[in-house]
């Protein structure tokens, strides 16, 4: 009897690379968990640099013994991946995980690399691959580096470039394509891992942010692009406008204190992330435990129209909580309302923070609903198979 070998296919991405930081490590395993869940055999492979890593007071050290290593460690091994995944410095070296020699083994044998924001560049790894997928997780930035000459080493080399700004390429969108063919994505959730939890009372708006984001401003034919900060600031007010506890587990520098302290005058809650939302189960727990979302988005997202959805976003959905989100263009790709609230301005937040509040549970269930139509993991992925010629 003829048998079918599964495809072999590699993710890379940062996981290491972003210690204590649940949602982050979630947007990376979405896509492992998700090409298994089709039935492929899959990889994880992340690259490091020693200059990026720190132990746990913050000192700087090598990757051996820093933090980074035993963050990526831990997470894999709670997801059962601990034989099927490495972490190596940028000299070739594996760190953790399976041995230098077994990724190349595997990267000559693989139909696909899924290379998460281009994360892996080290040559004599990448170039092994006979189909390489870059996935932009940062729309905008991307084109605009490429458009200057920037992060080369990370777009070239591929052979499909899909991007989760999904208007990207159409009329009203800012943002270049540099003569790239853009495919649309979305971010993929894993809906037996993200079940809907009702939550009836005590209506609270939660999110996880970084207040100025790993990037700085974009400057591009003499347009200047906002960061997450500059949105942040036009809403600060809208918990005491609204009347309804609101909370963010937010990363801010100690040299934004006025902007905290403008946060918590305005009414919110502010958190540490790294303790309610440091590893992929905290993070879930946290939105989980949430009534709704209300997050801004980086200026740029939504000055381009880029059409940029969060994976986060996505995540507070399939648990069966609205989003009160900053408005991106994304009503072009989804239907809006109902589970996704879009706003532009202070008053238009405002009015759609009461008009959650007021019928919670339909914008509860319309939340599920759009996450079972548009970021279930199976449909998600295999539609990205599909337009590469990977059969799952």
């Amino acid at each position: 009897m003829l048998t079918t070998r599964r495809p072999l296919i590699v993710v890379s991405g940062a996981i290491a690379n972003k210690p204590r930081n649940g949602g982050a490590a979630w947007t990376r395993l979405s896509w492992v968990l998700g090409l298994k869940r089709l039935g492929c055999d899959v990889y994880f492979v992340e690259q490091i640099a020693s200059t990026d890593c720190a132990d746990e007071s913050g000192a700087r050290c090598d990757v051996a013994g820093s933090m980074n290593r035993a963050y990526f460690v831990d997470t894999v091994e709670r997801f059962g991946l601990a034989d099927r995944s490495a972490l190596v410095e940028v000299n070739g070296r594996a760190t953790a995980g399976l041995a230098w020699q077994d990724l190349e083994r595997i990267a000559e044998a693989a139909d696909l690399l899924v290379n998460i924001s281009g994360h892996l560049t080290i040559g004599a790894l990448k170039d092994r691959f006979r189909t390489r997928v870059f996935l932009d997780q940062d729309p905008g930035y991307t084109q605009f580096w490429h458009a200057s000459g920037l992060a080369a080493d990370r777009l070239r080399g591929h052979d499909f470039y899909f991007t989760v700004g999904e208007n990207i390429g159409s009329d009203g969108c800012e943002i270049p394509t540099c003569g790239i063919k853009w495919h649309p994505i979305r971010q993929p959730v894993l809906l037996d891992e993200w079940p809907m939890v009702f939550q009836e009372s005590d209506l609270c708006f939660t999110t996880v942010a970084s207040w100025r984001g790993p990037y700085g401003r974009i400057v591009h034919n003499g347009v200047q692009y906002g960061l997450k900060a500059h949105e942040f600031r036009k809403f600060a007010a809208v918990p005491h406008a609204i009347d309804r506890q609101c909370e963010v587990a937010l990363t801010i520098d100690p040299a934004d204190r006025r902007d905290l302290e403008a946060l918590e005058t305005g009414g919110w809650r502010v958190v540490n992330p790294a303790s309610v939302a440091g590893d992929p189960f905290l993070f879930r727990q946290y939105v989980q435990a949430s009534g709704a979302e209300f997050s801004v988005a980086q200026g740029i997202y939504v000055e381009t129209h880029s059409g940029w959805f969060s994976d986060r976003t996505a995540r507070y959905l399939a648990s069966g909580k609205p989003a009160l989100v900053q408005d991106t263009g994304l009503a072009r790709n989804y239907p809006v309302g109902c589970g996704i609230v879009p706003f532009r301005t202070f008053d238009e937040a405002v009015r759609g923070a009461r008009h959650i509040a007021r019928d919670y549970e339909a914008h509860a269930h319309g939340a599920r609903a759009i996450a079972e139509e548009f970021f279930d993991s199976d449909k998600v992925i295999s539609g990205l198979l599909q337009t590469v010629g990977v059969t799952s």
